[in-house]
């Protein structure tokens, strides 16, 4: 039976190569994934390592959130504790670091890296006048304010050489600073294509801390001492509260851990499209393998007549999908490889920052790569070899195929039903729960397999509706209908692979549309203000941008957005601070209780979520503790719905300033005399100094950035499963080149009688077709019901959530469908059209 199957594989080469190919891709996908995800994982792991190879102890601040004390009292490590421990026995030397966001514009005027790849640091000079961390190229360290040095590979990138002005910008303002050197580093964030820009101590501690504070200071050891010993020593030295030490081995490990743990999103959900393709695959490798068994029937039938048992059949069968699988998980494994490195090198020409490192193919990707092909091939074939098995040699030998029974039938669609009824009945319950993610995410799984298995009994009254259309193609359009439904189940199994993937595309095409039209209206609906003023890397903003900001002759009302910790009660909460005069000409807040009114003094707003939390209402009085530890009462005036931008306690800055210790913005919302105009905008963007660090967005623009993300989100969904597809249209060609070498009997003689190849290849093209609309047309319905469906659980969160129908989108799809189905049908079509008839006629 062994040699029997070897057989079979090597006597269907062609039958089997689109099977092959299916499994190969989603393999392919899989290994691809594991290989990028672990390069990738292992070489932010390599760059990070390196950052603390002369890091043997580290001091570090320990935040405390005691009941007692000032709710945002943060810790300061100054120089005396550096000079305490760099005096503790076994330390060779310390370094007192202080480290921030730092922008570098370009020769142009233009941000050099992106968001917090762009950093600044200190240059902590030892005994002989050198940083070892930073061993200069060229010049000499920066001293003063207004001097800075710049890694190696960021001065090269952007032309800067030793005695040039650069701006920079480090929370707003531009600040001009002269190069005086340039460094090599072996710093993870520089290896991964970021920068870093040194200045003294005294001006980064100011810039990024405090006046003679530092925000870490590591402790080298001395040779023979341990890392343990060394932090022993510097234990005894740290104050009873507000520091503690770590070695550096601890803190590799918990990078390593947490740059694991950042990758693990990524490869699940990598993983679960690779799965979608998987699952496309195995319909098509059960129609594959059921069609060979059935054109082997009389085989399998003799076999049996001359002793073969039932287990030896349904064994052979599954030997052959063994063999399939391992040269399809192989053939996989090596394209994954590849993919894995075309992932790499793509991430590295878009600009993402990724460290230098070599490929990594480990044995568990090998083993994966091979287990799933082989067990996914195998599975997938089973039920026809036992199928197989199970025909009596005699009437196998009287009839090549088996019709399946009208019991079979009814026993499929009345599981069918149930499952589809119970699947639709669990999302619609879940569209009126709180949290019905799980509940909704089995039910859609259901009613997906429930309507996979109803598709036989839906092709026919589905199909039919095509008639009109196909009777203008005469004969050929005719027989194509009927040769559609003419095996239900095939058509099923070839349509339901392309529903997969259309179910997935449109269900999130609808979410996404959905979801961006939401915060669209949100962001614009909550707004008065002409402008957002922030940070490109949303990081804190100077309060000197709002003063530069409200001195210009074009603005009208200006505000500021701070956050401050304080303490509400028992536990700690975040005071949102505005400009209170001018809030109410910016913001269009809908209130529930009260109103904005006068917004000084004592008085705050508070959002419908915290008040209900509460249990305020206007005129309530609460206690608070500032972040400098003074208590003061506050009382509600009002109670609005809040947002994604605006949520919390609201009050005024002149009541907020006076207790936080160092002022910055979060944004500054701007009102302008002319509204927001081109020229408006280049006057505010003159006035800060062309800043490539801040930016200057009006509604357009936050509009514009909202459906850049998601449609950035959409393409990378719409590339992966592309995959499924891809996978859907190789099942398409299976399913023709097997249907046409099926009837070929049939086909010589429609050839014989006047049909000629021109209309024998439209009668195949028209069946494609047909089969592929028909999957397209279940894809997208079940996709838009689903998209509604979540949309149902999101507007809980997203009080401003509006479902969007894509028409146009949807109706690309259904072209792709039909495309699909027209490209699948190009090789069978033209094989069909060649066959010989006389040749064709006399086949068995």
């Amino acid at each position: 039976m062994f040699r029997t199957a070897l057989r079979n594989v090597l006597a269907h080469k062609a039958r089997l190569l689109m099977t092959v190919l299916a499994v190969m891709l989603g393999v392919a996908f899989v290994s691809g994934t594991l290989v990028f995800t672990s390069t990738i994982s292992d070489a932010y792991q390599a760059s990070s390592q390196k950052g603390f190879g002369r890091v043997d102890v580290a001091v570090q601040p320990r935040f405390s959130d005691d009941h007692e004390g000032a709710p945002g009292r943060t810790p300061r490590l100054d120089r005396k504790l550096l000079d305490a421990a760099a005096r503790v026995p076994g330390a060779a030397s310390a370094t007192g670091t202080v480290s921030g966001f730092t922008a570098i514009a370009d020769k142009k005027g233009a941000l050099v890296g992106n968001g917090f790849s762009t950093l600044g640091g200190n240059y902590f000079p030892g005994k002989d006048g050198t940083d070892a961390r930073y061993p200069l190229r060229d010049g000499t360290a920066p001293k003063g304010p207004h001097e800075f040095a710049l890694d190696a590979h960021t001065a090269d990138k952007a032309g800067y050489k030793v005695g040039d002005t650069v701006r920079i910008s480090v929370d707003g303002p531009v600040r001009e600073q002269k190069l005086t050197g340039v460094f090599t580093t072996d710093d993870g964030t520089v290896a991964a294509g970021g920068s870093l820009a040194l200045f003294d101590t005294p001006t980064a501690q100011k810039l990024f801390a405090a006046p003679g504070t530092f925000s870490e200071i590591d402790v080298t050891a001395a040779p023979g001492t341990s890392q343990t010993a060394l932090k022993a020593a510097v234990d005894k030295v740290l104050p009873k509260d507000g520091a503690e030490a770590t070695t550096g081995r601890q803190l590799a490990d918990e990078q390593a851990k947490m740059i694991a743990e950042s990758m693990d999103g990524m490869k699940t959900g990598l993983l679960a499209f690779a799965g979608i393709a998987l699952f496309v695959g195995v319909f098509i490798i059960a129609n594959t393998f059921t069609m060979l068994v059935a054109q082997r029937t009389k085989e399998l039938a003799l076999l049996r007549a001359v002793g073969a048992s039932r287990r030896q059949v349904t064994r052979s069968v599954l030997i052959e999908a063994f063999v399939v699988g391992a040269v399809a998980a192989v053939t996989g494994l090596a394209a994954g490889v590849g993919i894995g490195a075309g992932l790499r090198a793509l991430m590295s020409a878009t600009g993402a920052t990724v460290p230098d490192g070599p490929l990594v193919v480990s044995p568990s990707t090998v083993a994966t790569s091979l287990l799933v092909g082989i067990v996914i091939t195998v599975l997938a074939a089973w039920l026809p070899g036992r199928r197989a098995a199970k025909i009596p040699p005699v009437a196998a030998m009287n009839s090549v195929h088996a019709t399946a029974t009208t019991k079979s039938l009814v026993v499929r669609n009345t599981i069918g039903a149930l499952f589809a009824g119970a699947g639709a009945a669990g999302v619609l319950v879940a569209t009126g729960m709180s949290d019905g993610k799980v509940v909704m995410g089995g039910g859609a799984a259901l009613l997906l397999i429930g309507v996979f298995i109803l598709t036989p009994l839906l092709s026919r009254p589905l199909i039919a509706l095509a008639a009109p259309v196909l009777r203008a193609f005469g004969i050929s359009g005719a027989l194509a209908r009927q040769n559609a439904v003419r095996n239900p189940r095939r058509t099923a199994a070839t349509a339901s692979a392309l529903m997969v993937g259309l179910t997935l595309i449109t269900g999130m095409t609808v979410i996404a549309g959905s979801v961006q039209k939401g915060i669209d209206k949100m962001a614009t609906d909550a707004l008065k203000a002409d402008y957002v003023v922030s940070m490109a890397s949303r990081t804190p903003l100077s309060p000197a941008v709002e003063k530069q900001l409200s001195g210009l002759d074009e603005v009208t009302a200006v505000s500021p957005l701070r956050n401050s910790p304080a303490r509400i009660g028992t536990g700690t909460a975040y005071l949102t601070g505005v400009n209170g005069p001018d809030f109410g000409k910016l913001t269009r807040l809908d209130f529930t209780q009260g109103a904005l009114g006068d917004l000084r003094g004592d008085k705050v707003v508070v959002d419908d979520t915290t008040a209900k939390e509460k249990g305020w209402r206007p005129g309530s009085r609460f206690p608070v503790t500032y972040e400098d530890g003074k208590k003061g009462t506050l009382i509600v005036s009002g109670v609005y719905q809040g947002n994604e931008m605006l949520h919390g306690v609201l009050l005024d800055n002149a009541t907020l300033a006076p207790h936080q210790k160092q002022i910055t913005d979060m944004q500054v919302m701007v009102k302008t005399k002319d509204g927001a105009t081109d020229a408006t905008k280049d006057a505010l963007v003159t006035a800060l100094g062309k800043n490539p660090a801040i930016s200057v967005s009006d509604k357009q623009d936050v509009s514009d950035g909202i459906a850049k993300m998601f449609n950035l989100m959409l393409n990378m969904l719409y590339g992966l499963l592309a995959m499924a597809v891809i996978v859907a249209v190789l099942g398409v060609i299976n399913t023709l080149a097997m249907s046409v070498f099926e009837r070929s009997q049939e086909i010589g003689m429609l050839r014989a009688i006047g049909l000629d190849r021109r209309g024998v290849k439209r009668m195949v093209r028209l069946e494609s077709l047909v089969i592929s609309l028909f999957g397209g047309v279940l894809g997208i319905g079940l996709g838009v019901f689903f998209g509604w469906a979540a949309g149902e659980l999101i507007s809980g969160h997203l009080a401003t959530y509006e479902l969007v129908l894509p028409w146009g989108r949807m109706g690309i799809f259904l072209a792709l469908a039909a495309l699909v189905g027209v490209l699948a049908a190009l090789w069978p079509a033209r094989r069909a059209a060649r066959l010989n008839m006389l040749a064709s006629i006399k086949a068995e």
